[in-house]
């Protein structure tokens, strides 16, 4: 019961990207064929908040809920894992038509052929996870 807050934030969030048209494959298409701004502004203004978050985190030495410090690692250096793993996940969003964020989004709203990617991103992380270690970073 402690982290029913987290069933409810989901379901917000859910709803959110179902009402602000962020799981509809066409607004991804349009992003791809640069004929509309609508994704450009979602991803661009989480990017802002994201930037804002992270700023104030860091200037008031927040605590999570359970009262641990948040520590926030200093970035990778180097460029070429970012252009390889941009690549797969680029690869990736365009095959399956779907960003990772909404994936269960998907699935509850009926698409029930996202549950392949959904099981193919869990496949994914569980390799990762093996390999990790040998994998540069």
């Amino acid at each position: 019961m402690k982290n029913i807050r987290f069933l409810f934030s989901g379901i917000l969030f859910g709803i959110i990207l179902t009402k602000g048209e962020i799981i509809s494959w066409y607004r991804i298409y349009e992003m791809f064929r640069f004929e509309s701004f609508h994704m450009y502004g979602v991803i661009g203004s989480a990017v802002v908040l994201g930037i804002i978050v992270i700023a104030t985190i860091k200037k008031m030495d927040m605590k999570s809920l359970d009262g641990e410090k948040i520590v926030i690692p200093p970035k990778a250096k180097g460029i070429p894992h970012l252009i390889f793993g941009g690549i797969i996940f680029g690869l990736g969003w365009a095959l399956t038509g779907a960003c990772p964020g909404p994936l269960y989004t998907l699935v509850g709203n009926g698409f029930s052929v996202i549950i392949v990617t959904v099981l193919s991103a869990i496949f994914g992380a569980f390799v990762y996870g093996l390999l990790k270690n040998k994998l540069p970073h």
